[in-house]
């Protein structure tokens, strides 16, 4: 099958299961996409970890720490498939600083810093227990609807790998709910929490990127992507906004 029948079969809806079927600019843009979530994952779950004895409890702490685990599984599972297109996963842990944040106070949009492919939001600190289960409940949610998509592209084998670390997250959302939830309780702890969902809240959307973009396009037309970055944002916000109204009102707004 030639490039341009293999770009056509795609755009229908078709699948690769091989990066031997692969042609250039679809492998570009799929190495792209797994960069990204590794290195965000990576990066995620390297800021959290600096968290888990700041938890008030022997519960949340074990929580947290299944989190950091299970980000750092779901890095692995998407890198070895990375590794299948040439990736040097050996070297891919240490590679980059995870660690490396910028100060509370900066704005980069979604712009990228550094070299390496983490998502714009997880360049800022966190700071204490309460202000990491919020981070984690909004970004939680963002990372459901990415992963909605994700379990649908038309690159089989990661396409599977997605559909495993899907539910993985969606319980890292949940306990990051019942994290806020209990202490939302003590109405001492509303207006930090209120602080922090208004500073996560702008970082966390603008992970979706332009409301539109010629890479986007691009995706579509190879299968690695089925809606817009507006309309998934749309849907975060909606999410997000419900779970907030929950929890601790609407006065962070």
């Amino acid at each position: 099958m030639t490039e341009m029948s293999i770009e056509s079969y795609l755009a229908q809806g078709g699948v690769l299961t091989s990066p031997g079927n692969a042609p250039p600019r679809y492998r570009a843009e799929l190495m792209r996409l797994m960069a990204s979530f590794v290195d965000s994952e990576l990066a995620g779950a390297a800021g959290f970890a600096d968290i888990i004895n700041e938890g008030p409890g022997i519960t949340e702490r074990i929580a947290a720490s299944r989190i950091v685990l299970e980000k750092l599984d779901h890095a692995e599972r998407v890198l070895k498939i990375m590794g299948d297109f040439g990736a040097d996963t050996a070297r891919y842990a240490n590679h980059h600083p995870w660690t490396a944040r910028l100060s509370r106070e900066s704005d980069i949009g979604a712009t990228r810093t550094g070299q390496d492919m983490r998502l714009a939001v997880f360049h800022y600190p966190l700071q204490g227990w309460a202000d990491a289960v919020v981070m984690n409940l909004l970004m939680g949610l963002a990372v459901g609807v990415q992963l909605s998509e994700y379990q649908k592209i038309s690159y089989q084998p990661l396409a599977e790998a997605f559909r495993a670390i899907a539910p993985r997250e969606a319980r890292h959302a949940e306990l990051a709910r019942e994290g806020m939830e209990a202490l939302a309780a003590d109405l001492a702890n509303l207006e930090m929490l209120r602080r922090s969902a208004a500073y996560w809240w702008p970082r966390v959307a603008a992970s979706f990127g332009a409301e539109s973009s010629s890479r986007a396009d691009s995706l579509a037309a190879f299968g690695l992507r089925k809606r817009s970055n507006g309309a998934l944002r749309t849907q975060w916000e909606t999410e997000a906004s419900a779970a907030l109204a929950q929890l601790i009102g609407d006065g962070w707004r």
